[in-house]
């Protein structure tokens, strides 16, 4: 079991099915996945942000929400 906060690089690769850098940041952007990148160029996803995802939850600022689900507390 990895204990890393952050995706591996061969792990991004899996999700994204890209190993180009810049295929990869294209795929997290039109996907909508938060992602920093770092000296190196190449993008860091969380690992608990990932989980999430992979389970249907979009997290956001606000909290979490399920993915597809309007979020009714926004009409108050």
């Amino acid at each position: 079991m990895i204990d890393t906060e952050f995706l591996t690089p061969e792990e991004l690769s899996e999700v994204t099915g890209y190993a180009h850098v810049g295929r990869q940041k294209e795929w997290l952007d039109k996907n909508r996945w938060a992602y920093v990148v770092n000296a190196a160029g190449r993008p860091i996803v969380g690992r608990w942000f990932a989980r999430l995802r992979l389970a249907g939850v979009q997290p956001t600022a606000a909290g979490l929400q399920q993915a597809g689900q309007p979020n009714f507390a926004a009409l108050g």
